[in-house]
């Protein structure tokens, strides 16, 4: 009865994953409560605050105790007596950068250590804590190894069975080539695995990436051409992979892709058109799986990019798009005609195109979600809200307006007022997202009329979410 009452637990606390005020809480309740909670509270060291550190630092052994002493490291712990919990044991997410940015931020409040020893110190910490985390982790899922400078990352004492069952590596393509051959022996369960070029490409990246017979995820960014290392690790990928990200500039070779005929889901961000001068190379190979297209930035030319749609029948999400939006007719048209699945769509109409948005918003019936570029030679937030409540299907709940940087908002208050009234008359009708992008432009949302009618019909239940970003953080998006 007892382990049915934690696994329930269990389960319920899952949900105040991200509620750390209400979890604190449970941590009071009871001994059980507690030690269900705990686990959650130190999973992740993104979540760490002072008195994690502190913790930490109490949990350590008297060897590593002595090492800070002899630096001259002296930071008060919670207790004197031992620690309740090994607390290291419960960590499953742990990032060398986040905690050696996290640690330096509690320890310039340390009186103790002064600003010249900062950085010495901090690197003493993060590797005895390192070496306990390595002692005691049974089991870790997720390691960011992006190098924080000066810290330098071991195969501790207990690396074996710690690192066994990781799932999850993000790691800068510069470790020696030793490093990844250690870990090529260790790691042979990677479903997700995302390198940063960073100046080389260790030749031992090549025998992680072979060792991982059921990868799931691959992601590089790079911004140097090293076109004669990073196909040879794309030719190692396996044909398991149902998420492929390229990030930064494109040098390697888009015909490499089209081996990957289980993709679900291809991300491609470059800063160049240039870069995509081989995508006719793709134009007509067959993805059967694929559901999430993004092009970020730059753009293939719009023929070769319609070719490409014509087998995207199962495409759910697709987003094109540029620092400066884009717009091409033939290509919306294209999106209406071959994409009828769409759920997601980011899109941009020149002011003379309201009929193609028309026959985009008829044709997908299943669309829930639609991000629009307003303002300059690209539709009106006016017109943009209108065709949205008037030819949106049932289905639709959420319209993103992306302002570009050099637009003022004509938005009046009364036309404002006049949507949000044709929307709550639909039926049936769906409680509406509204996301306003702003690239420091004079979005809707700087008229304060405006905003006295978006209050208003928060609380009427018309609108269920609102929210304003700036350009940089698409996250929250899609």
């Amino acid at each position: 009865m007892s382990q049915l009452l934690a696994d329930c637990l269990d389960e319920i606390f899952e949900y105040l994953e991200d509620d750390m005020t209400n979890l604190h809480s449970c941590l009071l309740v009871n001994r059980l409560w507690c030690e269900i909670s705990v686990k959650i509270f130190w999973r992740s060291v993104l979540n760490y605050c002072t008195s994690n550190f502190r913790t930490l630092i109490a949990c350590l052994p008297n060897e590593s105790k002595e090492i800070l002493n002899r630096n001259g490291i002296n930071i008060s712990t919670p207790t004197s007596k031992p620690p309740i919990f090994k607390y290291a044991s419960f960590c499953k997410i742990l990032s060398i950068y986040r905690f050696h940015y996290k640690l330096e931020l509690f320890l310039k409040d340390q009186r103790t250590i002064s600003l010249q020893n900062l950085n010495n110190n901090a690197y003493i910490i993060t590797q005895e804590i390192f070496k306990l985390y390595f002692n005691q982790i049974g089991s870790l899922k997720k390691l960011d190894l992006w190098q924080y400078p000066n810290i330098i990352f071991n195969f501790y004492p207990g690396a074996k069975d710690c690192l066994k069952n990781l799932t999850e590596l993000h790691c800068s393509s510069n470790f020696s080539s030793d490093f990844f051959y250690q870990l090529s022996k260790i790691c042979h369960n990677i479903l997700s695995l995302d390198i940063t070029v960073v100046q080389v490409i260790s030749n031992g990246l090549t025998d992680l990436i072979s060792c991982q017979k059921n990868l799931r995820s691959f992601s590089i960014t790079q911004f140097d051409e090293l076109t004669n290392t990073v196909p040879l690790l794309m030719l190692k990928l396996p044909n398991t992979l149902i998420k492929l990200n390229i990030y930064g500039e494109n040098y390697i070779s888009l015909s490499l892709i089209a081996k990957f005929t289980n993709l679900q889901e291809l991300n491609l961000l470059c800063n160049y058109n240039e870069d995509f001068i081989d995508f006719e190379k793709l134009q007509f190979a067959i993805f059967p799986k694929l559901q999430v297209l993004k092009i970020q930035r730059a753009c293939p030319k719009y023929d070769l990019l319609i070719r490409f749609l014509e087998n995207g029948k199962n495409l759910k999400e697709f987003y094109v798009g540029d620092d400066e939006g884009y717009s091409d007719n033939s290509l919306n048209l294209a999106i209406a005609k071959f994409c009828p699945n769409l759920r997601k769509l980011s899109v941009g109409f020149k002011n003379n195109e309201l009929e193609s948005l028309k026959i985009v918003l008829k044709s997908c019936q299943y669309l829930e979600s639609i991000k629009i570029w307003c303002g300059g030679e690209f539709l009106s937030e006016k017109d943009a809200l209108e065709m949205f409540v008037n030819y949106s299907n049932k289905n639709t709940y959420e319209i993103i307006l992306y302002h570009l940087y050099y637009t003022r908002s004509e938005l009046l208050p009364e036309d404002l007022e006049s949507f949000f009234i044709s929307w709550s008359n639909r039926v049936p009708q769906k409680p509406l997202s509204l996301i306003i992008v702003n690239y420091g432009a004079n979005s809707l949302d700087t008229n304060n009329e405006n905003m006295k009618i978006i209050e208003k019909y928060v609380k009427l239940g018309v609108i269920k979410r609102f929210k304003v970003t700036d350009f940089d953080y698409e996250e929250f998006i899609y």
